[in-house]
């Protein structure tokens, strides 16, 4: 059996960390055992703020509805909107509320009154 060196294997992954790490400070960006723990600890914070992002952003688009309820009817709370939005049949996901709130008033208003008329029905 001959003898198998792993050299081209093992300069090849190091290079795939190093470039990971490019734009780290110092040694994280040019030692192989430092980097490796810098390019680990970012895919772990990485993974992390994906699921943050999608929390953040939910809590954005809720402090643009309540704000964008509240301009229409000062009594009207977001949780007393979302409730009506539901008893209208009215089916807008906060995304999309949001965005309307905030990008056609207009829009938004005529759902905050389909939303208040099924509320008082």
């Amino acid at each position: 059996m001959s003898r198998v060196k792993s050299g081209v294997v093992t300069h090849a992954r190091h290079k795939k960390v190093i470039k990971a790490a490019a734009g780290y400070y110092s040694a994280r960006s040019r030692n192989f055992k430092t980097a490796t723990q810098a390019v680990d600890k970012a895919m772990q914070y990485a993974t992390r703020d994906r699921k943050a992002r999608k929390r953040s952003f939910r809590a954005l688009w809720i402090q643009r509805i309540n704000a964008g309820v509240r301009a229409f009817d000062a009594e009207m709370t977001y949780s007393r909107f979302i409730n009506a939005l539901e008893k209208a049949g009215i089916a807008v996901d906060r995304k999309v509320l949001a965005d309307l709130a905030v990008h056609e008033p207009e829009a938004f208003g005529t759902i905050v009154t389909q939303a208040k008329a099924a509320l008082a029905a």
